[in-house]
């Protein structure tokens, strides 16, 4: 995958350097800062300066100036040249020999300060002298497996350290202590310092020209066994993979994030961040490759040549004009440490922007939600890609210049509906993650306008969860869009959110009467009911209440049974003028009436009288229709008997006439039972009903919360009527007598005894008699129970008294009262647990002193 990192431009051709003598080659080269240097085989250095011109069209050229050329006078080759700017110093290797010129006019200095017997140096990039005004120099030295190390100063030169390898040393980088160096047969680690070593990997002198390139603080590029160029820290490991690079590789420079060779033939890019070749560029009889502080310059015998790198946005943005994303990201990532941190943060972020846009173009919808969240993306400029959904309020901009190349969303998929859909889903599920985030700060009413029109077009079920939560859509784009969508529900839903309960009501009674269509929900009068019930706007209670109850009395009345009890209580609307709307709906008034006296339970005797008159004239009403007691007479029947039984509120006498010259005796038996009339409601239970049962239970519930003497006196009316003279009726016979022995405990039998006939047997009454006996001693036992019990603690008081007799108490003028401080004048006193004595008239006064008010006297401390 090719890339154009780097562009070849000539910087000095072969006429200003020779003329036409063809026999000059350059041998090598030296460039610091506009200063480049170049050693030729005739034993000249050649100094030039460079100077960089941008065109209008960004292209850009070098022009170079000879200043001057100098003859070092031993008619051999210019083998190495390395500027020491601190020094303005050039060092020149030429015939075995280092020697000092000044930068400025290549005249050796003065002194003459030279490093003989040496085949080839290097600089220490990270000197360890610490001293400003010197280089450190590794030498390999004409003798066999030495290496020398040296401090160059300004006019003169110091040996400091001489290491011996183990094989004959070819090539060598320096970095601190640490040396690199290509041995005859591998490439090791050596520290000068401590003389430790460490093997990196093999390779072969005699096949192949070695390479030793420091790129870094205590790492180095070597060419590696396999056409591999190796990457190696001090430590004897390596940190980066590989790259692959030719077999014939001559030289390697460092161009982050590339690594450049150069081999017979070519050039070649190689990314050190995925560490693929990323360009090749033709260049023949090539021999050296440099860099020189971020500048690649490669040279053939006749001319130097500079590679321009191109700025690393624009290789960026042609990665992804080519749609390959990971290879921009990486490049990307990589160009953090030749950036600015906000420079490149900015850049960044629209680089992550402009990929998610690619892989969002190509359907990668994961891949681009994760690329627009790290790249903070306006989600607006995502928006705008679907038409009409921004609000037409909203004054968003498109990115400039812009972060893809596509118009809209018909444009990136061409018309396909089904790539369409599939764009609308993933937007539908984005903005519906980023709402609640950082992300929507600012334009939130942009993202929930947007995502409600995406919701309301695709008929999707989230529409609904949006509109009854906090939201931020803008009301007459929506409204619109809901409309036009005829989503007239959800339209009520928006309006009442936005505060316009009675646009909303409106909305939804047209949707139930008809008007329009919206099937959204098939239960909206029970919606419109509930909402009506929480409504807090009496008038729209009242404008609806009666739309409400034509539709359905039962459950219309909710609006008004059912409203918070908080607002009951007060009382906002007056049950009376409740009860007066509810007069056109029985079954709706006799529901809020029950509401009113069963749940809420207020005491008012117009309530209770009045829902008591509309059970009794329901039930004559469907008595007068049929004589047989349907399931409805049944239930009205059951709910006027237990109003009757448990209310003490309603008119009593006013139920009770209405009643008269009705079959409803046990109703007319509760209401005489009211007003202790127990003789005439047990003679219509008796009697009339002849529902013995029920009289046993009416002497029960009549009873209750009442004393066992009341009780008592309602069983043994019930016996009476039983047994009244000139009565005999079988039944009755049997009803007293299984009411005797049924209830033993609810009668006298001292009293029983006197009125039943003495024709009855013992057999006969013989359960009743049992439990009365058994009664009797029961109570005879526990009242001996108690009669001990209250002897025992009468003993025990008796016994508390005379241990507090026991103690003597001496009583002496000097004796004082621990009230009024003055001595007893006769033996009578009050005494208290804690050993004071009073006056007994002082201990009758309620304002004693602290000292004795903390104890209280008991009658049995008085002597």
């Amino acid at each position: 995958m090719s890339v154009k990192a780097f562009k070849l431009v000539s910087a000095v051709e072969r006429e200003m350097l020779m003329g036409d003598k063809n026999y000059i080659n350059i041998e090598c080269i030296e460039c610091c800062g506009k200063n480049l240097y170049i050693g030729t085989n005739d034993c000249f250095i050649y100094h030039f300066l460079l100077d960089e011109k941008v065109s209008t069209a960004g292209k850009i050229t070098f022009a170079a100036t000879k200043q001057l050329h100098k003859y070092l006078g031993l008619k051999k080759p210019v083998s190495e040249l390395k500027a020491a700017s601190a020094l303005t110093r050039l060092l020149v290797l030429c015939d075995n020999t280092i020697t000092l010129v000044n930068m400025i006019n290549l005249e050796p200095v003065p002194t003459g300060a030279r490093i003989k017997g040496a085949v080839a140096f290097t600089l220490n990039e990270n000197p360890v002298s610490g001293d400003p005004f010197c280089v450190e120099v590794c030498i390999i030295s004409v003798k066999r497996r030495t290496i020398q190390m040296f401090m160059v100063f300004e006019d003169r030169v110091q040996i400091v350290k001489e290491v011996f390898t183990p094989e004959q040393p070819c090539a060598v980088a320096v970095d601190g202590y640490y040396l690199c160096l290509a041995l005859t047969t591998q490439y090791i680690i050596l520290n000068y310092n401590t003389g430790v070593s460490q093997d990196l990997f093999p390779y072969c002198s005699d096949e192949k020209r070695p390479i030793v390139k420091r790129i870094g603080r205590q790492e180095f590029l070597l060419a590696g066994p396999g056409g591999l160029g190796m990457f190696a820290t001090v430590d004897g490991i390596s940190q980066r993979a590989p790259v692959h690079w030719s077999e014939n590789v001559i030289g390697a420079a460092l161009c982050f994030p590339y690594v450049v060779a150069l081999d017979d033939e070519f050039i070649t890019v190689h990314s050190m961040l995925d560490q693929q070749q990323k360009q090749t560029l033709p260049f023949k009889e090539g021999h050296i490759l440099q860099d020189f502080e971020g500048k690649v310059i490669v040279a053939t015998n006749k001319g130097v040549y500079i590679l321009v790198p191109l700025p690393l946005e624009k290789q960026i943005q042609d990665l992804l004009a080519s749609h390959r994303v990971e290879e921009a990201l990486v490049l990307a990532k990589g160009a953090r440490r030749n950036i600015p941190k906000e420079k490149f943060q900015v850049m960044y972020k629209r680089i992550l922007q402009q990929a998610g846009f690619i892989q969002f173009a190509q359907l990668q919808f994961l891949e681009a939600k994760e690329l627009f969240r790290s790249g903070q993306l306006d989600v607006r400029e995502l928006i705008s890609l679907y038409p009409f959904l921004l609000p037409t309020s909203s004054s968003f901009i498109r990115s400039h210049p812009p972060l893809h190349e596509y118009a809209d969303l018909n444009q990136l998929t061409q018309g396909d509906q089904e790539k369409m859909t599939k764009c609308k889903r993933f937007l539908m599920s984005y903005l519906n993650e980023v709402r609640s985030t950082e992300v929507a700060n600012g334009y939130k009413e942009d993202i929930d306008t947007a995502l409600l029109k995406l919701y309301a077009e695709a008929n999707h079920e989230s529409l609904l969860d949006l509109l009854v939560s906090e939201n931020f859509c803008l009301l007459t784009d929506s409204a619109a869009w809901l409309e036009k969508h005829k989503k007239y529900f959800a339209l009520g839903l928006l309006y009442h959110y936005n505060g316009q309960d009675a646009a909303a009501l409106q909305l939804w009674v047209k949707i139930v009467d008809g008007d329009i269509q919206d099937s959204t929900r098939s239960d909206l009068y029970d919606y419109i009911v509930d909402f009506l019930t929480f409504c807090s706007d009496q008038e729209l209670v009242w404008k609806y209440s009666e739309w409400i109850l034509q539709k359905n009395e039962e459950v219309g009345v909710q609006i008004f049974t059912k409203r918070p009890l908080e607002e009951q209580e007060k009382n906002n609307i007056n049950p009376d003028d409740i009860i007066s709307c509810l007069n056109k709906y029985p079954k709706a008034r006799v529901k809020y009436l029950e509401h009113l006296v069963l749940e809420r339970k207020i005491q008012k005797e117009k309530y209770h009288t009045h829902l008591a008159v509309l059970y009794l004239e329901a039930i004559l009403q469907l008595k007068s229709v049929t004589t047989d007691n349907c399931t409805e007479t049944t239930e009205l029947l059951l709910k006027l008997r237990s109003l009757l039984q448990r209310s003490d509120l309603y008119r009593i006498h006013f139920i009770l006439d209405k009643i008269q010259g009705t079959d409803l005796h046990m109703e007319s038996a509760i209401l005489y039972g009211k007003l202790e009339e127990h003789e005439k409601a047990l003679h219509i239970l008796v009697h009339e009903l002849k529902d013995f049962h029920a009289a046993e239970e009416y002497c029960m519930w009549n009873s209750e919360s009442r004393d066992l003497q009341y009780r008592r006196r309602l069983f043994h009316m019930l016996l009476s009527v039983y047994l009244a003279p000139g009565s005999s009726d079988c039944a009755l016979v049997m009803a007293a007598v299984d009411l005797l022995n049924n209830h033993a405990a609810e009668f006298d039998a001292g009293l029983v005894l006197q009125v039943v006939p003495d024709s009855w047997s013992v057999q006969l009454l013989s359960p009743f008699l049992a439990g009365a006996v058994r009664q009797s001693l029961h109570t005879e036992r526990m009242t001996q129970v108690a009669l001990g019990l209250a002897q025992a603690e009468n003993l025990i008081y008796k016994h508390e008294k005379v241990k507090q007799k026991g103690a003597p108490i001496l009583l002496s003028d000097k004796k004082v009262c621990q009230v009024c401080q003055n001595p007893f004048c006769e033996p009578v006193f009050v005494r208290y647990p804690n050993g004071s004595m009073a006056h007994t008239h002082c201990a009758a006064n309620r304002h004693l002193n602290s000292n004795v008010t903390h104890h209280s006297p008991s009658s049995s401390n008085q002597t």
